[in-house]
């Protein structure tokens, strides 16, 4: 299947990238840098450079690549945990899911893709009875993480409502190779590899919707993902 993957040099997509391939899928990508491309060509991608937020070339590299999946896998976080970057970086990171989100569905609708899968977040529910089901509204209202959630509230907006397969993977908090801790610091907690893993599973199996992605630790449920998708949160990749 050709897949069309923007964030192929991110965190998930450095573990993401591999799976695909070994899977026989065939993966293309744009890059803001010209390094990264050349690295994602390296390992058989089909890289451009191209800026999300340039919506006249995101669509030609999308358009040109003729993907039936697209899967929006962008962040704008830095690489090592600092509370200010962190802080400074919320702002961009937003844009990414807002206006990086608008310029990626228009694409991949422009690219005529069946389905397009959103990375998410996990810990934006409202206060109330855990574990946590999709259904249960997110805390748009207040809050320290405020812009954050509301911009993942109008990502997945944008997805759900694009007209195309659209799932939705709520993630829970990042740990393991590449992120920035080893071991699970705050709950909800996710092994990248785990992570990778659920991608990989919603490009052929899992209806529309959203799906809770995180260890099973009670924060929220993940009953719908093991049913319908098969995810197992112990799953790692070899060392």
């Amino acid at each position: 299947m050709r897949i069309f993957l923007a964030g192929a040099s991110g965190a998930i997509g450095r573990r993401l990238t591999p799976m695909l391939m070994a899977a026989g899928h065939s993966v293309s990508s744009t890059s803001r840098s010209a390094a990264n491309a050349a690295q994602l060509k390296a390992q058989g991608v089909d890289a451009v450079v191209a800026d999300v937020f340039d919506a006249t070339a995101l669509r030609d590299a999308v358009v040109r690549a003729r993907p039936e999946v697209v899967m929006h896998q962008l962040t704008d976080l830095p690489h090592e945990f600092d509370e200010g970057k962190l802080a400074a970086a919320y702002a961009a990171n937003a844009r990414i899911r807002t206006e990086g989100t608008r310029n990626l569905v228009a694409a991949a609708q422009a690219a005529a893709a069946r389905r397009f899968i959103v990375q998410s977040v996990a810990f934006a529910y409202a206060p109330g009875r855990e574990p946590h089901v999709e259904s249960d509204p997110l805390n748009v209202v207040d809050g320290p993480r405020v812009t954050t959630v509301r911009a993942a509230a109008n990502m997945e907006e944008q997805v759900l409502a694009s007209g195309m397969a659209a799932i939705v993977l709520r993630y829970g908090l990042f740990y393991g190779p590449g992120t920035w801790t080893a071991t699970p610091v705050r709950k909800p907690a996710l092994h990248i590899d785990a992570a990778a893993q659920a991608a990989l599973l919603v490009v052929s199996r899992g209806g529309p919707g959203i799906y809770n992605i995180a260890d099973d630790e009670g924060i929220v449920s993940i009953d719908k993902a093991r049913k319908e998708l098969g995810f197992d949160p112990v799953f790692r990749l070899p060392a």
